[in-house]
């Protein structure tokens, strides 16, 4: 007899994890299936530190960054472990920008504050401001490390079920309520069927929808930031976003803006923000493209003096990016999908849980913006890779 589950989860990684955890603690039946072993590096949710950026103005993000604040504590209370450390974010480059989210967030009670270059130098002089800077001290980093093993701890001590090692192979909307799934593990080949499915595969999303689903388009890159090693043992690290235009003085070979933190035993992290090459999750090279990598040393030797430019570890991870960079979230029969983070999702992970787990219930929609079948009319991707510079090592 096939087995008929309520709900399936499909991509233990942090929005499935999220997911599980959100619909188990309301006594919802749950399996959750991830293809790895935990504690696997060929996605997005791994490492150690993830930017918690609270410099948003577009209302809907702010709305989720309040509610994110307070359902990482609830984990933090539920896990037994603290998966924030709340070092603060500074945003610094665009002044214009930095004055509309500090209003903005004061507005929805979210700390925030406008610093002068010298005193952001002062309290940080491990970076160089040239203007104003928004300090917001909510912010800071996420740990994935502890933050997917919390998640599932708690979803399992709330009756789920998690299972690793299983990829699913292909599934079938059968019907409102039926969904036939093809697993494949270490003990075989299964079919199983569920009520409801939920899709948070990451890179792997556009190939299990394949094309059976009307989706925004999902473009996987391999994104490659570094930490360099510090050379200032005495500075003191926020999280950092500098928007810097290319060509603008100080920097003229800009690929996006620049995002940072630090992580403990590892130096200081620095990225371009979704100017990776596009890749198959299946067939990630890993390596640093060369071009990317001395930039990036040059931004650091510009603007990062708390560290050592020539002294650095590569990192490798990707992006699943829509071209309006909002994520997807909605719910199309009885199939669920949490898709397109686009690089800044990780903050919002136990929000998104708790939406995709409301469309498996049924109890609330996902905000309009998020809608699958929306329409995308230019986007901060596209117009940003089509900056980047075409010259070869």
């Amino acid at each position: 007899m096939v087995e008929m589950l309520d709900t399936v989860v499909v991509g233990g990684g942090a929005m499935g994890s999220a997911t599980a955890w959100a619909l188990a603690t309301r006594g919802r039946e749950v399996t959750l299936l991830e293809q790895f072993e935990p504690g696997h590096k060929l996605g997005a949710s791994h490492g150690t530190t993830r930017n918690l950026n609270l410099g948003y103005s577009d209302p809907t993000y702010v709305r989720m960054l309040g509610e994110s604040l307070a359902l990482w504590r609830l984990l933090s209370e539920q896990s037994g472990t603290e998966q924030v450390a709340r070092t603060g974010t500074v945003n610094h480059g665009d002044p214009t920008a930095q004055a509309k989210t500090l209003q903005v967030l004061k507005n929805a009670g979210i700390r925030a504050e406008e610093l002068s270059a010298a005193e952001a130098s002062e309290r940080w002089r491990g970076i160089k401001f040239t203007g104003p800077a928004l300090n917001m001290p909510d912010g800071g980093q996420l740990n994935p490390d502890l933050a997917l093993p919390g998640f599932q701890q708690v979803a399992r001590e709330a009756g789920a079920d998690i299972r690793h090692g299983v990829r699913l192979v292909e599934f079938q909307v059968r019907g409102e309520d039926d969904v036939r799934l093809l697993l494949e593990s270490a003990a075989g080949t299964e079919a199983v069927h569920a009520r409801r499915v939920v899709v948070t595969a990451g890179a792997w999303s556009k190939h299990l929808l394949g094309d059976s689903f009307t989706i925004p388009a999902l473009t996987v890159t391999q994104e490659q930031p570094l930490h360099f090693a510090p050379a200032d043992q005495g500075a003191v690290w926020p999280g950092f976003n500098h928007v810097l235009v290319p060509g603008s003085p100080g920097f003229e070979h800009a690929y996006s803006p620049v995002y940072g933190m630090f992580t403990p035993g590892e130096g200081v992290k620095a990225g371009w923000h979704g100017t990776g090459a596009v890749t198959d999750p299946d067939r990630r090279s890993f390596a640093s493209e060369s071009n990317q990598r001395r930039a990036l040393q040059d931004y650091a030797r510009e603007w990062l003096p708390g560290v050592d430019a020539g002294s650095f570890t590569e990192i490798s991870c990707t992006y699943t990016n829509t071209e309006d960079e909002d994520f997807i979230l909605d719910r199309i029969g009885p199939v669920v999908i949490g898709a397109g983070f686009s690089g800044h999702g990780f903050k919002f992970t136990p929000v998104i849980g708790r939406i995709l787990a409301d469309l498996v219930d049924g109890s609330g929609p996902a905000p309009a913006k998020f809608a699958a079948a929306r329409r995308i009319s230019g986007s901060a991707f596209t117009d940003r890779r089509a900056r980047l510079p075409r010259t070869k090592d």
